[in-house]
């Protein structure tokens, strides 16, 4: 899984497999919480990740 970016301890991944599922989104790492962020709105589409953090993503 190639890492797109890393900043304030976030890291940013994107799965480019073709057994990856829609909608869009990329993987987010922070500490002890991981989620996926829908690529189009920004919003989590499951796991947890602090607000503060979900916003810089």
């Amino acid at each position: 899984m190639p890492s797109i970016c890393q900043f304030y301890g976030i890291l940013i991944l994107m799965r480019l497999t073709s057994k990856e599922h829609n909608p869009p989104h990329i993987h987010a790492y922070y500490g002890e919480y991981d989620a996926s962020f829908y690529i189009s709105n920004g919003e989590i589409m499951n796991g947890k990740f602090p607000t503060s953090g979900a916003e810089l993503v």
